[in-house]
């Protein structure tokens, strides 16, 4: 048993992280107090941790795992599984994302450059998803800084509100 300077209440040593520097080769904090630390802590920084997460993800190795998984039988029963639950969350979006594609296979709608930019290589971006085929065409990097300082107008996320 050991008591928490934290909590003050008295818990079996299982209820402790291990710590080699300690004398008992336990964190003096139990583990309830350490996680509430821990997410009091984030919270309180979480721009410095967002950047940090942003930095870490990026770094090369880090990249290639994810590439490498990505490939692997179970990498792409991930995405699969991932893409149907989105697919479910979003049923707004997932028609308009369709009804473009159609379009552009049809012949109706014709792929455009980023209208900043003019990189070929551009999404079609839906400002209201009602309308599916009244789209800007803006390249990876113009479509997420539209998102990041925007809400395009979306059934799907009015009714989970």
């Amino acid at each position: 048993m050991k008591k928490c300077t934290k909590c003050g209440e008295t818990k079996g040593r299982e209820e402790f992280y291990r710590q080699a520097k300690m004398a008992d080769g336990l964190l003096s904090k139990c583990k309830t107090c350490t996680k509430r630390d821990v997410r009091e802590n984030r919270a309180r920084k979480i721009d410095y941790y967002r950047e940090f997460d942003r930095a870490r993800a990026n770094l090369p190795h880090r990249v290639e795992a994810r590439a490498a998984y990505a490939q692997t039988p179970k990498g792409k029963d991930a995405i699969r599984r991932k893409s149907v639950a989105w697919d479910k969350r979003n049923p707004v979006k997932k028609a308009a994302s369709t009804a473009v594609n159609n379009a552009v296979r049809d012949g109706r709608l014709t792929r455009q450059p980023c209208e900043i930019c003019g990189k070929d290589k551009a999404h079609a971006h839906h400002g209201d998803y009602s309308k599916p085929l009244d789209v800007r065409w803006l390249c990876t990097k113009h479509h997420a800084e539209w998102h990041k300082h925007n809400t395009p107008k979306c059934p799907d996320q009015e009714k989970a509100a």
